[in-house]
């Protein structure tokens, strides 16, 4: 078991499980590249107000979270969330995303290969945060070895276990350099965005970033 102050190379050469996220924060990208052996929760039960269904940018305005509506159900697991089609959630995501960050050095860059995740209908949460985050991993050019779980296990064996620890409402001390940001002068350096904030701020150089 990690301890609260988490250190990449505790990472190495292990298996770490996560839950799957919408457009996770630096971090979690931080810890599955250090690991490069990743199990993907799927069986786990959705849980509001998570990186699941949200994601945090930063706008000239500060720090906006950006959330995607789903299909009210009682008590269901991952793989079965359905998204809500009762929400223009893309149209209004993509507005705030690239107001967020017309101006950085590599939203132009990266721009499209973004927008047409807002463009298509898709059905499941799950589906769609996989996705995303295999473009993501191409993008950094990452080999990392990504599998999912066949079943739900309350301790992870043989893991290191991030399901419950990478969440909004729960600090996590994790040592990821500083960097660039397009409103750093106004707010200082904000930790822990969206991956997209280090994408569109620092480009090919975000991989560095995150070793």
């Amino acid at each position: 078991m990690l301890n609260d102050n988490l250190q990449l190379d505790q990472l190495r050469n292990s298996e770490l499980i996560v839950s799957s996220a919408y457009l996770a924060p630096v971090a979690y990208y931080a810890c599955m590249i250090a690991s490069e052996n990743v199990l993907i929760e799927c069986y786990d039960n959705y849980e509001k107000q998570s990186y699941r269904n949200r994601c945090c940018i930063l706008t000239a305005n500060g720090v906006q979270d950006l959330t995607i509506p789903i299909e009210k159900t009682g008590k269901t697991i991952m793989k079965d969330v359905r998204i809500s089609m009762h929400d223009d959630w893309q149209v209004k995501h993509w507005r705030s995303i690239e107001s967020a960050y017309n101006s950085s050095p590599y939203f132009e860059y990266y721009a499209d290969d973004f927008k047409r995740f807002y463009e298509n209908k898709w059905e499941f949460l799950f589906d769609f945060n996989q996705e995303i985050q295999q473009m993501i991993l191409e993008l950094l050019e990452s080999e990392i070895t990504i599998k999912h779980t066949i079943n739900y296990q309350t301790y992870a064996e043989n893991s290191v276990d991030l399901r419950q620890r990478v969440h909004p409402k729960k600090k996590l001390d994790f040592n990821v350099k500083n960097y660039y940001q397009v409103f750093d002068l106004k707010y200082g350096f904000t930790p822990n965005l969206s991956i997209i904030d280090l994408l569109f701020n620092m480009g090919p150089e975000s991989q560095l970033i995150l070793r």
